[in-house]
């Protein structure tokens, strides 16, 4: 049996494990942004980075309120959730991408989604990467 004096640093080291860990369950695994890339040419039909097209544009994703690119018409369901605070971020981006309809009944995407975590990860990665504002530039 633990002493008193070593109970409280035993007990405080678990409450911060289940604390990272829950924290961890919150987001996606960490993704590779080249395949990301790969992934994302089939988004391609319906979205761009920079223009809207038959989807919004993905230019200042990250931290964005849903429905509310400027000119998109948005569905009706997408717009109600943005407007009841659904933000997108890593984890939220990870359960649209794994079921829309599921996260946003009625949103307008003809999308069956992406049952892969690990390929889910890699969009997201790249998305991070690709969508950054401003453009975020490599060098050669």
């Amino acid at each position: 049996m633990l002493s008193r004096s070593r109970m409280v640093p035993a007990i405080l080291v678990a409450f911060v494990a289940i604390g990272v860990a829950a924290q961890a369950a919150d987001r996606p695994p960490a993704g590779d942004p080249v395949h990301g890339k790969e992934i994302y040419s089939t988004c391609l039909y319906c979205h761009a980075i920079d223009a809207n097209r038959t989807g919004p544009m993905h230019r200042g994703l990250f931290g964005r309120r849903a429905g509310t690119v400027p000119g998109f018409d948005y569905s009706t369901a997408m717009k109600r959730a943005g407007a009841k605070g659904l933000i997108w971020t890593a984890a939220t981006l990870d359960r649209f991408l794994a079921n829309p309809q599921k996260l946003v009944p009625g949103t307008k995407m003809p999308f069956a989604g992406i049952a892969d975590a690990k390929s889910r990860a890699d969009l997201i990665a790249y998305l991070k990467m690709a969508t950054a504002v401003p453009p975020q530039v490599t060098e050669p």
